[in-house]
C-alpha cells in the first residue's frame, strides 16, 4: 500500500510525498522514484511485483507545481537532489537510489551528482541529455510536436505559455507501434498519473520544460556512483541519441539499448533495470 503525506518547510513550501513502506519487515533498498512530464510522483506500480520479490522500499514525490506540491517557478534540474534529501531526512533514510523516466531522467543524475554519499546507484530510462550539450543533435530524431514543444521553451517563459495554451492535447505520432501496445497493457497506469498531473493546468508541465532547456545546475560528469541508462532505439520522444551522449559523458555508465523499443516500451525492461540497481547498490 501507498501511503501519501505532506511535508511542510520552514518557508511554506509543499511536498506531495508518496512512500511504499517494506511489506514484509525491513526493505532491502529504498527507491526514490522521478517521475516523468507531465506525471504526478506515484511510483511505478507495474514494478511493484518485481519490487516485492526484491524487497524494494519505493519513495517518490510530486515535483513543485505538480498536483500536490507548492509551484516552484525557475526550478533548475538539480534542485531535485534538494528536495530528495529533505524526504529522506523526514523518513530517517540515510542511503537509496534512484530511477528515473523520461524527465525524471535528468532529475535522477542529479541526485547522484549532487548527492554522492547517499545515492548508491541511479537509473534513467529514456532520459534527456543537457540542452545544447557538444557534438549532439538535441532535437533529431524528435517527433515535430515534441521539438515545437521544447523550442517554445527555449524561447522563454512568456513563449510556453503561449504554446501550452493553444497547444493539441496528444500527438500519437509521438509513440511507436510498441509503445502504444504498452500502453494498452500494463502501462496504462501512466494514463493515471498524467490527468492528475495537468488537472490544475500546465504550470508543472511548463516548469519541466523550462528546466530541460537552461542550465541543469550538474555536470553529468560528475556521476561517480553507477548509472544505467536504459534507452529505446526506436525512442521518438527522446531519442536515443541522448542515451548515446549521457554514456560517453558520465564515466560510470552503462549503456543499455533495447532493440524495437520506443519512449514507453523501454518500460517493459524495468525489472531488469531493477534488478541491475540492487546488484549495483549493494556493491557499494
Amino acid at each position: 500500500m501507498t501511503t501519501e503525506t505532506e511535508l511542510r518547510s520552514s518557508g511554506g513550501r509543499t511536498l506531495h510525498v508518496y512512500d511504499t513502506g517494506a511489506e514484509d519487515g525491513e526493505a532491502q533498498l529504498t527507491v526514490f522514484w522521478q517521475h516523468g512530464t507531465p506525471n504526478i510522483g506515484a511510483p511505478p506500480e507495474p514494478l511493484f511485483p518485481a519490487s516485492r520479490r526484491l524487497g524494494l522500499r519505493w519513495v517518490s514525490y510530486d515535483r513543485p507545481g505538480y498536483a500536490g506540491s507548492t509551484p516552484r517557478p525557475g526550478r533548475d534540474v538539480a534542485s531535485a537532489a534538494a528536495d530528495v534529501a529533505r524526504i529522506a531526512d523526514a523518513l530517517g533514510i540515510d542511503q537509496f537510489a534512484v530511477m528515473g523516466h523520461s524527465g525524471g531522467g535528468p532529475h535522477a543524475l542529479a541526485c547522484a551528482a549532487l548527492l554522492p554519499e547517499r545515492v548508491l546507484a541511479v537509473v534513467s530510462v529514456a532520459g534527456l541529455a543537457p540542452f545544447g550539450a557538444e557534438g549532439l543533435d538535441w532535437f533529431g530524431g524528435m517527433t515535430p510536436s515534441g521539438v515545437a514543444s521544447l523550442r517554445a521553451a527555449a524561447e522563454g517563459r512568456a513563449a510556453k505559455e503561449r504554446y501550452e495554451a493553444s497547444a493539441p492535447e496528444f500527438d500519437p505520432e509521438m509513440f511507436t507501434p510498441a509503445d502504444h501496445a504498452a500502453l494498452s497493457g500494463a502501462w496504462v497506469w501512466l494514463n493515471g498519473v498524467v490527468g492528475p498531473a495537468l488537472a490544475s493546468g500546465p504550470g508543472g508541465l511548463i516548469d519541466d520544460d523550462l528546466a530541460y532547456v537552461a542550465p541543469w545546475g550538474f555536470d553529468p560528469a560528475r556521476v561517480t556512483r553507477p548509472v544505467l541508462l536504459l534507452h529505446g532505439d526506436r525512442d521518438r520522444v527522446v531519442p536515443s541519441s541522448h542515451g548515446r551522449w549521457l554514456a560517453r559523458r558520465c564515466p560510470t555508465a552503462e549503456l543499455r539499448l533495447c532493440q524495437d523499443d520506443g519512449h514507453i516500451s523501454v518500460l517493459n525492461a524495468g525489472a531488469s533495470a531493477l534488478d541491475w540497481l540492487v546488484k549495483h547498490a549493494a556493491s557499494r
